[in-house]
């Protein structure tokens, strides 16, 4: 009898020491997430552990899971960028600094198939949820009082501390809380179906709370302009036609009132044409202006390379070879290592193969979330607004957007293969 009840405590042991072999990694993902609203070292060294954790997984099937679009794209994208080195003429430290960006692209292989095999994905989505509403409130902190925040020096565009802004950059913060407030629907109406009212009232509150910081704190032109196009988005494959007419007409009501209740919201959206007069009549540097004169020139450059480009980390040096006294024309004196357009980025270093790839890339990550399910949802919100941002920002290189990007295509990703092959 004691024989046995030493072999049934073996074995269970042996069962803990089994499944904590696949949350463990998990929980390195889900620290991830956890800190990528707020610090970029940190989560450069939690990355290391997570790598550790994947190794000990079962990877006999690794391989061939590589050998798919989903996950073959964003390798060939990278090795497109390593080759690039070879006929870029900046200098080399130039050529690694820009392959950096893109390398992080090499995660989402690894995080479709940890999180196709192993269910733990929304432990990741809940930290990254937690994560993002501490910040939240933080930010409505500072907006009271400025002496708060973490970045009592930033000064981004027309935006000042006391504007809200706790850590990083207004860009940022507007992505991460347009995501998450976005991502909140769903589950919203999936309760209301359930009856749970009470629960959906509590998502729908704190999607609120994401949406009056981006209206009366802070937010970036980028998530204004994309955000009414995500939340169509959700209307035409979530509700029936009726439903989305009424809620069209709904949201441009409530857009009107609160475009009249918020002065930080109409001083955002007047900057527009704020910014284009500057630049076109005075030619000053502004958000809009500078980034029309960045495309101007990058098509000039992808005119001279129009296969394969001028090569990796060549941005800078391009723009320093057409740049005038910055004294006698600010703005087309302006240098940059970064055209604000993801396409304009792959297309200047890389032509039209880098294009090509990039798109595919997104083009096999919109078809991954095809289907139904609060994965498929928040794995298409995260690259639809990401092909969105991309074409005023580099977002799919930036740091924070870019990242953000990996862990939504990685997780979700795998969590939808799981949910199709349990399906079929």
């Amino acid at each position: 009898m004691t024989g046995a009840t030493n072999e049934q405590r073996r074995v269970s042991w042996l069962a803990a020491i089994w499944a904590a072999r696949y949350r463990t990694p998990a929980r390195f993902v889900a620290l991830i997430a956890l800190l990528l609203p707020w610090t970029t070292t940190g989560l450069t060294f939690a990355l290391i552990p997570w790598l550790i954790a994947f190794a000990f997984l079962d990877l006999r099937a690794f391989p061939r899971s590589l050998l798919r679009p989903i996950c073959l794209l964003p390798i060939a994208l990278v090795a497109l960028a390593g080759l690039g080195m070879l006929w870029s003429d900046a200098p080399w430290p130039e050529r690694i600094h820009a392959l950096g960006p893109a390398a992080k692209l090499l995660v989402i292989p690894l995080l479709i198939y940890q999180f196709e095999r192993w269910p733990y994905g929304g432990w990741v989505f809940a930290a990254f949820l937690a994560s993002c509403t501490a910040l939240m409130l933080y930010s409505f902190a500072v907006a009271i009082d400025p002496a708060l925040s973490l970045k009592l020096y930033l000064s981004r565009g027309p935006y000042k501390v006391e504007s809200g802004i706790a850590v990083r950059n207004y860009i940022d913060q507007s992505q991460e809380f347009a995501l998450c407030a976005l991502a909140l629907v769903y589950p919203v109406v999936s309760l209301l179906r359930q009856g749970r009212s009470r629960s959906a009232a509590l998502f729908a509150g704190l999607a609120a709370g994401f949406l009056a910081n981006m209206i009366f704190v802070v937010v970036s032109r980028t998530a204004l302009v994309t955000l009414p196009i995500l939340v169509l988005l959700f209307a035409l494959l979530h509700l029936r036609l009726r439903t989305a007419l009424l809620a069209a007409g709904a949201m441009g009501l409530l857009a009107v009132l609160l475009f009249v209740a918020s002065p930080h919201l109409r001083m955002t959206v007047a900057k527009f044409q704020a910014d284009y007069e500057m630049s076109v009549q005075d030619s000053q540097v502004s958000g809009m202006g500078s980034r029309l004169e960045y495309w101007r020139k990058s098509l000039g450059f992808i005119a001279d390379a129009p296969l394969i480009g001028h090569g990796t980390g060549s941005i800078r040096a391009l723009f320093t070879s057409v740049a005038v006294d910055a004294e006698m024309d600010p703005l087309r004196g302006e240098i940059v290592s970064n055209p604000h357009n993801q396409t304009l980025s792959a297309a200047v270093q890389w032509g039209v193969v880098g294009v090509l790839i990039l798109y595919a890339l997104w083009l096999a990550h919109l078809a991954l979330f095809r289907g139904e399910g609060l994965a498929s949802w928040i794995g298409l919100l995260v690259v639809v607004q990401n092909m969105l941002t991309s074409l005023f920002n580099t977002h799919l290189f930036d740091f924070t957007a870019g990242w953000i990007y990996v862990l939504g295509v990685g997780v979700a990703g795998g969590m939808a293969l799981a949910a199709k092959r349990r399906q079929s």
